[in-house]
């Protein structure tokens, strides 16, 4: 039986993990690796650093968060953002990551995939595609955290990308990320129905019936999640936040202890529980 993969994803912003809505709206919720060890002990498969502000400034400054995780974490990492050349993801697999997720340099410039997995192999090429709906129904790539239109269309887009080597998808619909209102599973499915190579699901769950539908429905060979799990993770770890500047971003949000009301107390092992008592399976 195929195992999917549930894996946490963490949106980086200087120093701090953040979340939105849409991409957009970025909130401070604490420090990358408390939440990257708590997952890791809680069961996730894999998890994604994705430097969200990278490509806006034409840089990944995520090299020492890396490090440190890898030093405390064992499972596949994925780093993302603001990866425009070979010796970017030189630096940060050399840093401890074990693939790297590519999108407005792919965009820009197709070859670069092709170079890239050859000379990292395609396993190590995750290409994330950003999606937004269109008002004839139709879905487009965008790059830049979801701000720049490329008239690129996602499913023929996820097809190249196959074939010039990519070993992996991220499709993200930016119209459902940050919402709680599940994912989009036409987009999913879309993707899915096209491509061989494995395609991970983000952006919209907020309950492990999201998730599951991501599965049955969508047909995805894993689910990325953020806010379902970063939420419980700020209530059970009351406390563990230290922020020594008052520069550090926006944290009214975690000084008012409020949360959004769309997504309940989840984490990975209950994600989990949850999907294997309704037939898929996944290790836990």
């Amino acid at each position: 039986m195929h195992t999917r993969r549930i894996i946490a994803r963490l949106d980086i912003k200087g120093p701090n993990l953040v979340k939105g809505i849409h991409l957009e709206g970025l909130r401070v919720l604490g420090k990358p690796w408390d939440f990257a060890r708590y997952y890791y002990e809680n069961g996730t498969d894999e998890l994604i650093f994705q430097d969200v502000v990278a490509s806006l400034y034409g840089r990944n400054c995520l090299q020492e968060i890396i490090s440190k995780t890898a030093r405390e974490v064992f499972i596949p990492l994925t780093v993302g953002g603001g990866l425009r050349t070979i010796d970017d993801i030189n630096k940060v697999l050399r840093s401890g990551a074990d693939k790297v997720s590519l999108n407005t340099a792919a965009i820009k410039d197709e070859k670069f995939i092709k170079e890239a997995s050859k000379i990292f192999g395609t396993s190590t090429i995750v290409i994330a595609i950003e999606a937004i709906k269109q008002s004839n129904g139709e879905y487009f790539a965008y790059t830049d955290n979801g701000r720049e239109f490329t008239g690129v269309e996602v499913v023929g887009w996820a097809k190249k990308v196959e074939e010039l080597g990519a070993g992996e998808i991220i499709i993200t619909s930016v119209d459902q990320d940050g919402t709680g209102s599940g994912f989009d599973i036409e987009l999913i499915k879309s993707v899915c129905d096209e491509v061989a190579i494995p395609v991970i699901a983000h952006g919209g769950a907020s309950t492990p019936e999201h998730v599951l539908d991501a599965f049955k429905h969508g047909s995805a060979d894993a689910v990325a999640v953020a806010s379902i799990i970063h939420y419980g993770f700020i209530q059970d770890n009351a406390g563990i936040n230290h922020f020594d500047f008052e520069d550090e971003g926006n944290i009214e949000f975690l000084k008012k202890a409020k949360r959004f009301k769309e997504f309940g107390i989840e984490s990975i092992q209950s994600i989990k529980e949850y999907i294997r008592g309704r037939g898929i399976n996944c290790r836990i």
